[in-house]
């Protein structure tokens, strides 16, 4: 059976995310003694899309589609769905999180960027430990228990994504401006900044 179309389109944006992760930890490691505006906008954005994509496109799909499916056609990956089930919710509020400490390290100064590198770090650590779990005890049990109608909707829900950091889709005009200020000033993996 070749590879369904959807366990593509979530490891693709699996990979976009941790190389978005790895990304924003390389550049705020970098940051200058004291940023400039152009940084924190850009780490502003790239913070806003983990929160606007994964968290509000894919994690939906995965709790309201492929687990239920994975939890009915494998009762014993039940532990592992509700661990990540946990993640999603602690994912979301921990993304709004960083943002606001990302303000406070803008308008308050230096002495709140110890605490936003603390907290980013530990972020990213959960977050490619999260996608880990999923890759490893979730995804190899949906495909092998999945069947041909749990595929087709699960196909035609997760191509509705489109993320452009995948590479597979131009970004929707309303996120234009976005995915161009990441891609100029973004260090790679992702971006050409840096």
């Amino acid at each position: 059976m070749a590879i369904p179309a959807s366990l593509r389109t979530i490891r693709d944006e699996h990979m976009a995310l941790a190389a978005m992760l790895r990304s924003l930890q390389q550049l705020v490691r970098q940051a200058p003694v004291e940023p400039d505006e152009r940084f924190f906008d850009t780490v502003q954005a790239m913070l806003f899309y983990i929160d606007e994509f994964p968290e509000r496109l894919h994690h939906p799909k995965e709790s309201n589609l492929l687990f239920p499916r994975v939890a009915r056609a494998a009762p014993e990956a039940m532990a592992a769905i509700e661990r990540l089930e946990q993640d999603h919710i602690q994912g979301e509020v921990a993304v709004r999180a960083l943002q606001h400490q990302l303000l406070a390290w803008k308008f308050l100064g230096a002495a709140r960027r110890q605490s936003f590198v603390q907290a980013l770090d530990r972020y990213v650590g959960f977050y490619l430990e999260h996608m880990r779990t999923e890759e490893t005890e979730i995804l190899p049990v949906a495909e092998r228990c999945l069947g041909a109608a749990d595929w087709a909707a699960l196909d035609e829900a997760f191509a509705a994504n489109q993320d452009p950091l995948t590479r597979q889709h131009a970004p929707a005009p309303l996120y234009e401006r976005l995915f161009q200020r990441i891609l100029h000033d973004a260090p790679a993996p992702i971006g050409l900044g840096g």
